[in-house]
């Protein structure tokens, strides 16, 4: 396949679709849906790809949900409140409900749908995350019957499971992380939990502890920060990726952004890359001219392709082949006609 199309959520009113071409290198934009305000995150269903959910990070906070038509334009069908402010995540799970975290009022909820994929009760009673500091959910994961929810202000992440009817979670108990870390994203793979710390600028790995309140060591904790820091730098961590291995990537790769809210580096923030095997270890960073990535998505033949944006600065969106198994990256498209971007969809 040569032609991709890739949506992109941002802090605007519209998510955009983009055109990228493998052949000529190109990255063009298609057109720009309307939305509710600051589509921050979108997620596809897992199993319908006509479909698309999106947050509104706002006061206060929205599910919206659209159907996808050609050359990605999206067509609005239902708006949802989220219960609480700033909803910075949302994933459908493999049971039809989606997920929806509020990151400034320490909550969130997981709505199961109604009539169709489309449509979400209202009824869904609000999961709050309970900490002497405040919380701040930042994204759901789920793990066989659980979903994880990194807390990046209590330094939790916190294990619910469904309790009784559809959209009845509870919180069962919790993994407790460094403190002041700052957990932010996280990923899986086995019974390994891989977890991305936006304070601390670490990348850990630990076996996933039996619940309620299981405790594991941490096998390693390694800084995702670049080689060289300008005086001045202020790094918050990321978007974490985590690829298996394929007849063109021999390893399992973790890919981790790094975030300078200080003074800028003239390259550009880093994405740091990881090999998982024998152990986690620091492979590579490839500096990327953009500033702020807060978030990056693969896609392509065997995930061939990277596409990243900051949400700062006016780089664009740029697209990155991953090259040398994966182990590195190298600059193949890019697109400035819209400044900035923070989340991204692989269509085809």
């Amino acid at each position: 396949m040569v032609n991709f199309t890739i949506l992109a959520g941002g802090y605007t009113s519209f998510v955009v679709s983009y055109l990228f071409n493998s052949d000529t290198s190109s990255l063009t934009v298609l057109n720009q849906s309307p939305t509710g305000a600051n589509p921050s995150w979108i997620s596809l269903h897992p199993t319908n790809k006509s479909i698309l959910y999106a947050t509104n990070e706002d006061e206060p906070g929205a599910l919206q949900a659209f159907t996808i038509g050609p050359q990605g334009v999206l067509d609005l069908i239902s708006t949802t409140p989220s219960g609480g402010d700033a909803p910075a995540f949302t994933t459908a799970l493999n049971n039809g409900q989606v997920a929806i975290m509020n990151y400034n009022t320490g909550n969130g909820k997981i709505i199961p749908q109604t009539s169709d994929p489309l449509h979400f009760s209202t009824s869904a009673p609000l999961i709050t995350f309970p900490s002497t500091t405040q919380s701040h959910p930042h994204m759901a994961l789920q793990h066989g019957s659980e979903v994880f929810v990194p807390d990046l202000g209590a330094d939790k992440i916190w294990r619910l499971v469904e309790d009784g009817a559809p959209g009845n979670w509870a919180i069962q108990g919790f993994i407790q992380q460094p403190t002041g870390s700052g957990p932010r994203h996280i990923a899986t793979r086995g019974n390994m939990l891989y977890v991305l710390h936006e304070l601390a600028s670490t990348l850990t790995q630990q076996i996933i502890p039996a619940p309620p309140n299981g405790t594991t060591p941490l096998l390693a904790n390694a800084s995702i920060l670049p080689p060289t820091i300008p005086a001045g730098s202020d790094f918050h961590a990321g978007e974490i990726l985590l690829t298996e291995f394929s007849p063109s990537f021999p390893q399992p790769l973790i890919y981790v952004s790094n975030r300078n809210t200080g003074n800028v580096d003239p390259r550009g923030d880093t994405i740091a890359i990881f090999a998982l095997e024998p152990r986690l270890t620091l492979v590579q960073q490839v500096y990327t001219g953009l500033d702020q990535i807060r978030g990056m998505q693969l896609g392509g033949p065997e995930n061939e392709f990277l596409i990243a944006a900051g949400v700062a600065g006016s780089a664009g969106t740029k697209v990155f082949k991953r090259v040398n198994g994966g182990t590195n990256l190298e600059l193949v498209a890019t697109n400035t006609d819209i400044d900035q971007r923070s989340s991204f969809v692989w269509l085809n």
